[in-house]
């Protein structure tokens, strides 16, 4: 029997999840308080569908999108359903009023993962009868492209509702990482945000253009870091492997980290700089177009990696 997955909220991070299960066989609930949305997210699913059949990154679109339904109800959705994926919006008070009604209507044995950003699960599940089996699954967007999810238990998070929902991600193709405890931010978002901050601190220093500060990334450090991270990066890049590399050149970091100003919030003039200069390069109009031609660029690199791991090994 082909286990039940319940989406609760039908913005674009759920229907993205809606793509994930049900491209791996599972029927999908999807449920939004708006039933509009739900609608709208049923058209975005099968747009993106098609995109991904003719990167060639699955078959049988219809067959797909035929195995995502629109709830009427949260508990119809949640009725049966092994694991639900909340995604609703990102404020903790908004997450505290949906998980107060799951509990009302989950099943003993329902895993809730939520796509939470940023916000640790111990903010809107506490003293919460599902609360033992909840934790989060932050995705990266779009997660039919994008296989990371962390998966980050709460302080009572039962250790085997993190095996579930970490083997549920693997078999749906996706690669969970798991981290021990909460952390604000997880992950990922930690790093972005260190890069992120370097990245304003320059732009506002006059050092580089946002552009060239993007071609750093996109045409230099990326074309590695999209196959290899940053431990395994400086461990291939010295004879010695890691410790080699820090005795090399570790000093040296220390010297740029100690230049850093004490972190401040980006101001609105830096703000304004750097979105007026993406503007001179993307007007607005262009934006949504820019977004799907992203989407297809990883689709493409998706579909050349899974190409390569075939032919040289992972």
């Amino acid at each position: 029997m082909t286990e039940k997955i319940a989406i609760v909220g039908a913005g674009l991070v759920g229907s993205a999840w809606a793509i994930v299960f049900a491209r791996a066989g599972r029927a999908v609930a999807l449920y939004d308080e708006n039933r509009a949305q739900a609608e709208q997210a049923l058209s975005r699913i099968e747009i993106n569908l098609e995109a991904l059949a003719n990167s060639g990154l699955i078959d049988a679109p219809a067959e797909v999108l035929a195995r995502v339904a629109v709830a009427d109800s949260l508990g119809e959705a949640l009725d049966g359903a092994a694991y639900a994926q909340e995604s609703v919006f990102e404020r903790a008070e908004v997450k505290q009023a949906v998980y107060a009604e799951i509990d009302k209507v989950a099943g003993q044995a329902l895993v809730v993962g939520s796509s939470s950003s940023g916000i640790p699960a111990s903010v809107f599940t506490e003293g919460l009868g599902c609360g033992p089996r909840c934790l989060i699954a932050h995705p990266i967007n779009p997660p039919y492209v994008i296989p990371l999810v962390e998966i980050v238990p709460a302080p009572w998070t039962e250790a085997g509702v993190v095996e579930r929902a970490s083997a549920l991600m693997s078999e749906v193709g996706m690669v969970p990482v798991r981290l021990t405890r909460e952390v604000d931010g997880f992950i990922a978002n930690r790093l972005q945000a260190a890069l992120l901050w370097e990245a304003f601190r320059l732009l506002e220093g006059g050092y580089a253009t946002a552009e060239d500060i993007d071609k750093t990334i996109s045409e230099g450090l990326g074309r590695r870091w999209a196959f290899i991270g940053p431990f395994e990066t400086i461990d291939l890049n010295a004879p010695g492997g890691l410790a080699d590399y820090a005795a090399r050149l570790g000093a040296g970091f220390f010297e740029l980290v100690k230049q850093g100003e004490p972190a401040a919030p980006w101001s609105k003039t830096l703000i304004a700089k750097a979105h007026d200069e993406r503007r001179q390069h993307l007007p607005m109009d262009g934006h949504l177009a820019r977004q799907a031609w992203r989407d297809r660029r990883l689709m493409a690199l998706a579909a050349h990696m899974t190409e390569a791991d075939k032919k040289i090994g992972r």
